[in-house]
């Protein structure tokens, strides 16, 4: 059985098609949804459903943008209980990190994550938008879900953010023009993943208005009512660090305080485990650094900033160890 989504999530998708001159309960109900649970706050549908629903939509109303028009008429409200802590966060960065904390609240297929900048410019980083089942995002998802991340960071910031540049997963459904003039910013397409490049220093921008006590209290009630998908301490570690690498300390106090556990706590039971912090934050360099080096021409001075090493001669020491070889030689091979 697949996972399931809030129905929220496709609020405004059947006055949207009716408009475009569809029938938008009697499509919904071809997958199993009743039009009425988008209004509600508690209703689920699965996810297949919802992204088949907006597929087909799409293509049946010869709509191709339709991902982006309904981002366009959503706002954070669709997120439930998880726009409260975001809404309510003192920081950018604080708001992000509740997204990238509980949007299983939302949907456990959904995820938005923290990443190293997909073009290696200094100072950006990306804000990847993905899903644990549906690889690659149905274009119409990816557009969706990507717009009204865009949206409610503009919502936050109170205006423009220094966005970068979009990358998007597929080839443009509509004129180049229309997503450009969504995102007001240069969109790339067939890319790797859903990304929305960022200044680094947007996670210290101040949300205003928020409210501390409104922010522990949804978080609270989403610690109670939504079990996190099961997942091993090792992995939430792991999973934390690729997240954060190159752009937010890599050591054991602040993932400690991501999981709320104090280091030496974190520690041990990592020690029950049969693994450590740093073996883990070793690891996860490890196979940051093989893929940057192998797979991109980026220069070692930022292979050596992302993977969250100070000096390129610490770099140099870690793939010896690691490789047998230096960074060089590995990039190419001898022969080559």
């Amino acid at each position: 059985m697949g996972s399931m989504v809030r129905a929220a999530g496709l609020r405004g998708l059947p006055s949207l098609i009716d408009e475009l001159g569809g029938d938008g309960p009697a499509l919904m109900a071809r997958f199993g949804v009743d039009a009425a649970a988008l209004d509600t706050d508690d209703a689920v549908i699965p996810t297949l459903a919802a992204g088949r629903a907006l597929e087909t939509a799409a293509a049946s109303l010869n709509c191709p943008d339709l991902g982006l028009r309904l981002a366009a008429r959503q706002d954070i409200a669709v997120l439930g209980p998880l726009a409260i802590a975001i809404e309510n966060s003192a920081t950018l960065g604080e708001a992000l990190d509740c997204a990238t904390r509980f949007l299983f609240v939302h949907s456990p297929a959904l995820t938005v994550a923290q990443v190293p900048d997909p073009a290696g410019r200094a100072g950006v980083v990306g804000l990847r938008y993905a899903s644990t089942e549906l690889d690659p995002l149905p274009p119409q998802i990816c557009d969706n879900g990507l717009g009204l991340l865009h949206r409610i960071i503009v919502l936050l910031a109170g205006g423009r953010y220094g966005l970068r540049s979009v990358h998007l997963t597929h080839r443009p459904l509509a004129p180049v023009a229309r997503y450009t003039e969504f995102f007001g910013a240069d969109v790339r397409f067939a890319q790797d993943a859903a990304v929305l490049r960022v200044p680094a220093t947007m996670a210290d921008a101040t949300v205003a208005g928020g409210n501390r006590v409104l922010r522990e209290v949804a978080l609270d009630y989403m610690r109670t009512h939504f079990p996190a998908p099961e997942q091993t301490l090792e992995e939430r570690v792991r999973q934390l660090l690729t997240q954060s690498l190159g752009s937010a300390p890599a050591d054991i106090a602040a993932v400690g305080r991501r999981l709320q556990t104090h280091p030496r706590t974190l520690q041990r039971r990592l020690s029950a485990a049969g693994t450590t912090f740093d073996k883990i934050l070793d690891d996860v360099r490890r196979e940051r650094a093989h893929r940057l080096i192998t797979t991109t021409d980026l220069p070692f001075t930022q292979v050596t900033a992302i993977v969250g090493l100070t000096e390129q001669s610490a770099l140099s020491r870690a793939v010896r160890r690691w490789f047998g070889t230096s960074p060089r030689d590995l990039r190419r091979p001898p022969g080559h």
